[in-house]
């Protein structure tokens, strides 16, 4: 496992950098091969956000999905210990997922007969600020729910495996999932 540490808007030190390198070769202990880990630290310049001027994003691809926790505090030392600490709990409940799966009690149904929220900003007011690029291949419904999860995300788009169609899974205010394909 290589773990590569970075910063925005920070210098990282020796003592963080091999911090942050301890930390998450301890957490990653769930899985015999994590991939190469991404732990970014980033600074905020803001002010009014002082508590929480350090954040940490750990990214890492474990057992086919990629694993994502984020930390913030008032240093970056505290960010990184959050990230660790959520980075840990992310891999252990896909560990647990996974051999739950494996034994067959996995199954969970997913709200397939519900609507998006609809927007109110108007779209003359809308700008596209960032695009992403990533490759698609095709993922049963219940497997994007794990993956949206651990990515910490409310939606996830994915290529359904099912259906052959490129589908939205959300979540919902009441906390159920929702699915969204074209007709």
């Amino acid at each position: 496992m290589d773990i590569r540490v970075h910063g925005r808007g920070v210098e990282i030190s020796d003592r963080l950098r091999s911090r942050a390198e301890k930390r998450v070769s301890r957490t990653a202990k769930y899985f015999d091969r994590v991939g190469d880990v991404d732990v970014e630290i980033l600074e905020e310049t803001n002010q009014r956000i002082a508590e929480h001027r350090f954040r940490v994003e750990i990214t890492a691809p474990a057992a086919g999905y990629t694993v994502r926790a984020e930390g913030s505090g008032e240093s970056a030392q505290v960010a990184l210990d959050a990230a660790a600490d959520r980075f840990g709990a992310n891999l252990r409940k896909l560990h647990d997922r996974l051999i739950d799966r494996h034994r067959g009690s996995g199954k969970k149904g997913l709200n397939l007969a519900s609507r998006p929220a609809e927007d109110d900003v108007e779209p003359d007011l809308q700008e596209i600020v960032r695009v992403k690029q990533f490759v698609m291949k095709p993922t049963t419904p219940e497997d994007a729910a794990m993956a949206m999860d651990h990515l910490g995300h409310s939606f996830y788009f994915f290529h359904n495996a099912e259906t052959d169609l490129p589908s939205v899974l959300y979540k919902r205010r009441d906390g159920r999932l929702g699915l969204i394909e074209p007709s």
